[in-house]
């Protein structure tokens, strides 16, 4: 096993009305900015009882922060942050509100010239303005992690951060959040976490059995409840098991002691800057391509997540092959398009395109064995069409 450190200083409240114990999470005294997004939370009455909750605290609200958050967007909030005095940040919504508070946090006590060199230079935050968030939309894990991904749009770029200062201070997982979401968002989370999963798990064999039985267990309820899910998103078990799955499955418990991936996630950021599609759509594009391609590396552990995951039986080629095939099959079965062409969108040029990027960012070297380079994603691409 690979040897590890695993820190994280996250206090996640879960379940029913866990949203109660707010008044006694954030600071005494704080002045606190709300970010969210579109304005759902007020629909599905999230927004009140946050309201309540904080009814001892001051408050200014922001709004309005767009899937894939845009770094012009976090700019308007970084100037209410700097003019307004917070001392304290409060996301509530999912993975892209708690991304786009991530950088708040990380912006609001940088002392360059411009927030953006923090994605560009890729400077890690090791402390960052204290914030905290209620989820509700389970996907990204970003509630328990200390990453965060923000989009320019301007220039056509999405990029990735981190750093010890954006674990949240703590996180507030009601599941009942989950019967609000619609369809095609609850599918997303469902692709977006099992994907997360995937990165830690699909590399190489390793003396590591406890992460790969964690993550085997988390694969398979995902698969276990995703059409239930979908059918009845109102039953309270299976969207405490879906948020769940979802925070483990990103919460840096499983990559600990293992090799891991992120080609696919580095590759399907890049067809999310060119045609905004939602990010773990463009994971089911990219995934299947990406084992097929790199599929006599990756054999032996798509054999075993084949046999210990889906109940698959026969040589290694054979169930390799068919876990591929089933995995693709997964995500379809969700209303998820896993060509690019599906999406209607002009594909033309796509794989140089997505080549150049990776070359201006100095990613030359993706997977666990560090030998995915542009021009294999040219051809992943070209697969993936």
């Amino acid at each position: 096993m690979i040897n590890f450190n695993l820190y994280n200083p996250t206090n996640l409240c879960f379940g029913k009305d866990a949203h109660e114990q707010l008044a006694t999470l954030i600071p005494s005294g704080s002045k606190v900015l709300m970010t969210y997004g579109g304005g759902s939370i007020k629909s599905n009455g999230t927004y009140d009882k946050v309201i309540a909750a904080l009814s001892s605290f001051e408050v200014v609200e922001f709004g309005g922060i767009e899937p894939n958050p845009d770094f012009d967007t976090l700019s308007r909030a970084l100037d209410i942050i700097k003019t307004q005095n917070i001392t304290f940040l409060l996301a509530v919504g999912g993975g892209s509100v708690i991304d786009g508070t991530k950088f708040l946090a990380s912006a609001a006590l940088y002392d360059g010239d411009d927030a953006w060199d923090i994605l560009d230079k890729g400077i890690r935050t090791e402390v960052g303005m204290p914030f905290g968030t209620v989820l509700t939309l389970p996907a990204t894990g970003s509630e328990m992690n200390s990453g965060a991904v923000i989009s320019r749009r301007a220039i056509g770029q999405k990029r990735g951060m981190g750093g010890p200062g954006l674990f949240p201070l703590f996180s507030i997982c009601d599941p009942t959040v989950v019967e609000s979401i619609p369809t095609r968002q609850l599918a997303n989370g469902l692709v977006d976490a099992f994907t997360h999963v995937m990165e830690q798990y699909i590399t190489y064999p390793t003396p590591a059995t406890l992460q790969d039985r964690i993550s085997e267990g988390i694969l398979s309820t995902l698969m276990e409840i995703a059409p239930s899910l979908l059918e009845n998103p109102k039953d309270y078990d299976l969207a405490a098991n879906f948020m769940w799955s979802c925070t483990m499955a990103l919460n840096g418990l499983i990559q600990k002691g293992v090799p891991t991936d992120w080609s696919i996630h580095a590759v399907g950021h890049e067809l999310t800057a060119a045609y905004n599609i939602d990010h773990a759509r463009t994971l089911a594009i990219v995934l299947p391509s990406m084992y097929r391609y790199k599929f006599s590396q990756k054999q032996a552990k798509l054999a075993q997540y084949g046999r210990r995951v889906l109940g698959l039986y026969g040589t290694d080629f054979d169930v390799a092959h068919e876990a591929i095939d089933r995995t693709e099959a997964f995500f379809q079965s969700l209303g998820i398009a896993t060509k690019l062409s599906e999406y209607g969108v002009d594909t033309t040029g796509i794989e140089k395109h997505a080549s150049d990027q990776l070359h201006n960012y100095g990613w030359t070297a993706l997977g666990e064995h560090k030998d995915i380079t542009p021009s294999d994603v040219e051809k992943i691409l070209e697969m993936a069409l």
